[in-house]
């Protein structure tokens, strides 16, 4: 009796509500990313960072709890965007600055960049390729608070052969050469790829990022030809499969793709030039692909202004920038596990959304255009028990759109509000 008594006591002590003080989401409409049907006026409550419940109806807050009224809006899990670029952004001086930027110019740049893209809505992203190991620091700064900006799980520094697409001195004068170890994206031979995986596992990498084919960007003449043996892919893969990280390759030519699908990578990003036979040996090895539309069009819009990009970038631009669409649409058809990427970096960060309706121009409809930018990518990360849906027992990422982005895809352009890990960053 006498310790029942005590308690009562010490629980007057307390504030009310305390205890319990949440976020009360008031969503006029539901998409949760499972694909189940939209739900209308429902309350999410957010408590601790998670969500606690989804509760039919606009649920009345308790004392301390805050009330989000986004009534007038949809509400989404947090975006995923599978294939960024942090660091960088192109511009017509893209070239020069390769040179006359270092890594602090690099470093303040990614900050900014990066919360555009949490204010765009994407609370998780992938990124594959930077300079100087910049996306692992970033990584490491966001998840302490230090700044703001999505979740990211980084491949550090691409992989490629030498003078290919990763190779960044492609074009310097010899007197600009660098010692600095962090600056070599390249391995040659099967030993020297094995090597280049274990010192990004040893850099803190999450994933790794190979250049099977060449590039739009680099200064190189062919933009889809192979760069890569099969035994230097074979090499990467096994490596990476046995320190636990999953392998993206960067791929336009036909060649270039079958030789990383048919030697285990997990995913293949961009696959401009795709043709039957790798459609058919992607859906053999469930390798996914993640179609970044939004680079083709930035790349093929910018080639037709004189002295943007070097001339000898400008015919790849003009050839592989109308390609990818046609490309996404036939590979969405035949049906290959599609995740959303923009590429950007390429493009401006902050206008990742753009993707969606490039998808759904294409043929996809919204509901698999969201699903692919959010739990399907969450389970290919192997975070699909904390992210990727708006769920009892979830981690809290959520956003919000004005109207329905399913008679308007445009609307998740058009991010009004959003929360990571149940803080909001953006009302």
């Amino acid at each position: 009796m006498r310790t029942a008594i005590r308690f009562a006591a010490l629980a007057a002590l307390l504030p009310v509500g305390a205890a319990s003080a949440a976020t009360l989401i008031h969503a006029g409409r539901l998409i949760d990313g499972t694909g189940n049907a939209p739900r209308e006026r429902v309350t999410v409550v957010v408590d601790a960072g998670k969500i606690r419940s989804i509760d039919a109806g606009f649920t009345s807050a308790a004392s301390g709890d805050e009330v989000v009224d986004l009534s007038d809006a949809t509400v989404l899990p947090g975006f995923m965007d599978m294939h960024v670029h942090l660091t960088s952004q192109q511009s017509r001086n893209s070239e020069l600055d390769a040179v006359k930027k270092g890594e602090a110019d690099d470093a303040y740049d990614s900050v900014v960049y990066a919360e555009r893209t949490l204010m765009a809505g994407f609370t998780t992203v992938r990124n594959l390729g930077d300079d100087w190991n910049l996306s692992i620091a970033l990584r490491r700064a966001i998840a302490e608070g230090k700044v703001k900006g999505p979740r990211i799980f980084t491949a550090g520094r691409p992989i490629g052969s030498l003078g290919g697409h990763a190779d960044a001195s492609n074009s310097w004068g010899p007197f600009l050469g660098s010692s600095d170890p962090r600056l070599d994206n390249t391995c040659n031979g099967v030993d020297s790829c094995r090597a280049a995986v274990r010192q990004r596992y040893k850099d803190g990498a999450d994933n790794i990022k190979i250049m099977a084919t060449g590039g739009v960007l680099s200064i190189e003449k062919s933009g889809s030809g192979p760069q890569l043996t099969d035994e230097e892919i074979a090499a990467i893969v096994s490596t990476a499969h046995d320190y636990g990280m999953k392998v993206a390759a960067h791929a336009h030519g036909a060649e270039g793709i079958k030789r990383a699908v048919k030697n285990g990578v997990d995913s293949i990003e961009h696959g401009t030039f795709m043709d039957d036979e790798c459609i058919k040996l992607m859906k053999e090895k469930g390798t996914h692909y993640v179609p970044t539309i939004s680079a083709g069009r930035f790349v093929y819009e910018h080639a037709q202004e004189p002295g943007y990009f070097p001339e000898i970038i400008r015919p790849k631009a003009l050839e592989v920038g109308p390609q990818i669409q046609h490309t996404f649409a036939k590979a969405w058809k035949a049906g290959i596990t599609i995740m959303f990427g923009t590429d950007t970096g390429v493009g401006p960060h902050g206008g990742n959304g753009k993707e969606f309706g490039y998808m759904v121009e294409a043929g996809m409809p919204v509901m698999d255009a969201i699903r692919a930018a959010t739990m399907v990518p969450a389970k290919y990360l192997g975070i699909d028990d904390r992210l990727g849906s708006v769920v009892a027992g979830k981690v809290a990422d959520i956003v919000a759109v004005p109207g329905n982005p399913l008679t308007d895809v445009h609307a998740l352009e058009r991010v009004s509000f959003v929360m990571k890990e149940g803080v909001i960053y953006k009302r």
